[in-house]
């Protein structure tokens, strides 16, 4: 697909949302929002960075590099989308976001998109 790893997915999608929420994302605040260690999280960090998904300023502010991004608002749409679909067939909201974390990693790029339309005829009903 894109030569990261699901959790690596995860992390850039956390770094998006975080930068929307709060203006500047610091490893601080991606072990808070997704409770988990600093060095875990210092350690996926390191290889971002490592393959260009992510710059690291000098005041430790957490970027996404153009790649990064792509590839976080591709997760952040299939995640909103899927989150979207699966409450529209009566799945609480708690259980949706979960589950539609765990399918936007391997869910088809073909499956996606008639999901998608199929959310969008729903909305317009």
């Amino acid at each position: 697909m894109n030569g990261i790893y699901e959790s690596g997915e995860d992390y850039l999608e956390t770094i998006l949302i975080l930068k929307d929420r709060l203006g500047k994302v610091r490893s601080i605040d991606v072990v808070r929002e997704m409770e988990l260690s600093k060095p875990s999280v210092s350690r996926a960090m390191g290889i971002l960075k490592s393959k260009g998904f992510i710059t690291i300023e000098d005041d430790g502010a957490i970027l996404l590099t153009e790649e990064g991004a792509a590839i976080a608002k591709n997760i952040y749409e299939r995640h909103r989308v899927l989150t979207e679909a699966l409450v529209l067939l009566g799945v609480d909201f708690k259980t949706a976001e979960e589950d539609a974390c765990r399918i936007e990693h391997d869910l088809s790029e073909k499956s996606f998109k008639k999901i998608k339309q199929h959310v969008k005829k729903a909305k317009k009903a």
